[in-house]
């Protein structure tokens, strides 16, 4: 069952290899992904790795140089796969996990705790809230970051799971256009443009469109239509100073949108059995979200070679939901136990972001080092309505609840159900140290203050705290291509959970460590990694209840998360691209016990790219996804799902220089398994299905 609906969008927001020897060596003419900041063009590059990444430290390092693990989404990744959905896309990388819970409200995992840290082009974004609502497309980026383990040297708090860094399409200094039009399984059908149009020498702007309609239309009478916008315009003022503005809008309107899902087993603890396609959703709910974001940013370089950066964005989601929840659990015999709860929601999430950072280099004791300090500032505020129909409690019998035959009720009058702000600030500072010519320390800290103020059906949900978060990590150079790190992170991460008086828990605590080693292959076009992790954390939120047969209530927990993880990514040999990562962990309570069993133990996550020699024109790839089993122990029952994998396989033939006919194949097995065991209640994932695509570029 689901917890009460304040819980905006929160803005954010695998191994195949039936190739080539890895021993081969490469010498592929193309070049590998543009790197993080710095976007050229609207073409995407032909590669699945990158050669610096600042998403970690903002300053421009290395990934071997980065004393924490980090898996890059590149675009070309994304467009051979067609991870158009930031779902797909964070479901494809390494050590992490989409908890699908209802068909358009998800949470992410990663090293078995929730994802609470999203960036945009290095800017902290506060999750306040511990899950998305509504579908975000991947059509405005041009690659992700995901640090996995502690960053709360960037981010508004340190969290031991991850940080997603989405990094936008930036205006290029040459015309550059792309357009495509997919048709797929159950009437998917997606549209997308993409044009980067110098202005003048030193003035550009880049506009990409993205129409997508029908994706997961294998639900009963569920129907998902999302359309993206965005205008950035890029230039400089003098030498010395370059600005940037920029609009984007998401909206994503889901007809027929689950609110919770699917029961699981019977009164007795047996198993439900539903068709693949079964939805508790009728025809009249929906769900509509719409994410608006303005920013601007302004960087200026000193004459000492020194940079400052300035970002000032709002945020703006309002979302209207008319939904119907099914509640209980059905007795095997009789076909009763399960009753309806319809309901209205209206609400909007707003949130203003200043973010001011300065980077540069010193020298002292006869060596370089760089140095990197920021200070941010945030308000996010939400503001709910509620509206309850008639209706509530009445019986579901036999297959009612999943056949859609529940007629619209008539809904009474809207009322306050609470209103929310959250203001934080935070300052940091980071330290690379050149010690020697083989050995480099990163230290910094940030100070995070959070203040919260507001009510939640008539309670109070005030909050205040103030931590300081140190980081450390060391990295010694082994030779030219490889290094081994070890890195130290404290974890201070308010949260919005509540007790069963309705209070909000005390903020998470608790320190991770972690060493690695890592290694440029092939003169930088693969990169290989493989790290061990260990964390301890205090009042971790553990689901306990529901109050009122439906908002959920937590206890705080602590929790400690081991494990290793191993990933290689990039050109393995000539004409293959791969992007390989393993993930095993274990995780245990306070007394020992396994906590968060939901969240898999092993994963892998593995796609791959191979072009012919003798037919170069003719791409083939493959992705597997792999998890190991889960279960989850609710009141009167253990719900498990097995062990599984989901197969991908792509074609892509190039018709000319301009034109590309790509064919995507996705769960080929056609393997039925649930989305999530986040919660008790539950639904299919996409079976078996496909799609073909043109694409043209200029």
């Amino acid at each position: 069952m689901p917890p009460t609906r304040l819980h905006p969008l929160a803005l954010a927001c695998a191994l195949a290899c039936a190739g080539p020897a890895l021993a081969a060596a490469p010498d592929d003419q193309q070049q590998p992904a543009v790197q993080v900041v710095t976007i050229t063009g609207a073409a995407a590059q032909d590669g699945y790795t990158v050669g610096d990444s600042s998403s970690a430290t903002r300053l421009d390092l290395s990934l071997r140089e980065t004393p924490q693990s980090v898996s890059v989404v590149t675009r070309q990744k994304m467009d051979d796969f067609k991870l158009n959905s930031v779902n797909d896309m964070l479901a494809s990388t390494p050590g992490v996990t989409v908890e699908t819970v209802e068909t358009d409200r998800m949470y992410y995992t990663a090293r078995g705790f929730d994802i609470t840290n999203f960036q945009y082009d290095g800017v902290g974004v506060p999750f306040v809230f511990g899950n998305v609502t509504g579908s975000l497309d991947t059509a405005l980026y041009d690659q992700v970051d995901v640090v996995r383990g502690a960053n709360g040297l960037l981010s508004s708090t340190g969290n031991p799971s991850a940080t997603v860094n989405f990094l936008r399409k930036r205006p290029g200094n040459k015309l550059a256009a792309s357009a495509g039009v997919t048709y797929g399984t159950w009437g998917h059908k997606r549209l997308d443009a993409d044009v980067s149009v110098p202005l003048s020498d030193d003035w550009a702007a880049r506009v990409v469109l993205a129409r997508d309609q029908g994706e997961n239309g294998y639900l009963d009478r569920y129907q998902l239509t999302r359309t993206v916008a965005s205008v950035i315009v890029a230039g400089k003022l003098g030498a010395n100073d370059k600005v940037t503005a920029g609009y984007s809008f998401q909206r994503s309107n889901a007809d027929g949108s689950m609110y919770g899902a699917l029961p699981l087993y019977y009164t007795d603890g047996s198993p439900t059995r539903y068709a693949t396609s079964a939805s508790t959703a009728p025809a009249w709910a929906y769900q509509n979200v719409s994410v608006n974001s303005t920013f601007g940013e302004w960087t200026h370089r000193f004459a000492n070679g020194w940079t400052s950066k300035a970002t000032l964005t709002y945020n703006r989601a309002p979302t209207v939901s008319r939904l119907f929840f099914v509640s209980g659990n059905q007795d095997r015999a009789t076909g009763l136990g399960l009753t309806s709860y319809p309901t209205y929601y209206d609400y909007t999430f707003k949130q203003t972001l200043a973010d001011l950072s300065v980077a540069g280099n010193f020298d002292l004791a006869g060596r370089r080092h760089d140095l990197s300090v920021g200070a941010a500032w945030s308000q996010s505020k939400i503001h709910e309505n509620q509206a309850t129909a008639a209706g509530v409690g009445t019986d579901l019998p036999g297959n009612t609840a999943v056949d859609g035959s529940y007629p619209l009720p008539a809904y009474g009058p809207t009322r306050n159900a609470g209103g929310y702000t959250d203001k934080r600030k935070n300052a940091y500072a980071a330290v690379r140290w050149n010690l020697a010519d083989d050995w480099k320390l990163l230290t910094g800290a940030n100070v995070v203050g959070v203040d919260t103020a507001g009510n939640s059906f008539g309670v109070d949900s005030r909050r205040s705290a103030t931590k300081t978060t140190p980081y450390a990590g060391l990295v010694y150079d082994i030779n030219r291509d490889v290094a081994a790190y070890a890195s130290y992170t404290s974890i201070f991460n308010p949260q919005s959970e509540i007790d069963a008086g309705r209070q909000t828990l005390a903020p998470i605590e608790g320190k991770t460590y972690e060493l690695g080693l890592k290694s440029e292959l092939f003169g930088g076009k693969a990169n290989l990694s493989g790290a061990i992790f260990k964390t301890r954390q205090s009042h971790t939120a553990q689901l306990e209840g529901y109050l009122n047969g439906i908002d959920a209530y937590y206890a705080g927990v602590d929790a400690q998360s081991k494990g290793v993880e191993v990933e290689l990514t990039g050109q393995l040999a000539r004409n293959w691209q791969a992007s390989i990562g393993w993930a095993a962990m274990s995780m245990a309570g306070q007394d020992g016990e396994d906590v968060r069993t939901y969240v898999p133990r092993r994963t892998l996550r593995s796609s791959t790219t191979y072009r012919f020699d003798t037919l170069p024109a003719l791409k083939v790839g493959a992705s597997v996804n792999w998890q190991s089993r889960i279960h989850l122990d609710d009141a009167a029952a253990v719900i498990r799902q097995g062990a599984y994998a989901t197969v991908g396989l792509m074609a892509q033939y190039e018709i000319n220089p301009h034109l590309k006919l790509t064919a995507n194949l996705n769960n080929v097995t056609d393997k039925r398994h649930l989305a999530s065991l986040y919660w008790s209640q539950s639904f299919y994932a996409p079976p078996r299905n496909g799609s073909v695509s043109l694409n043209w570029s200029y």
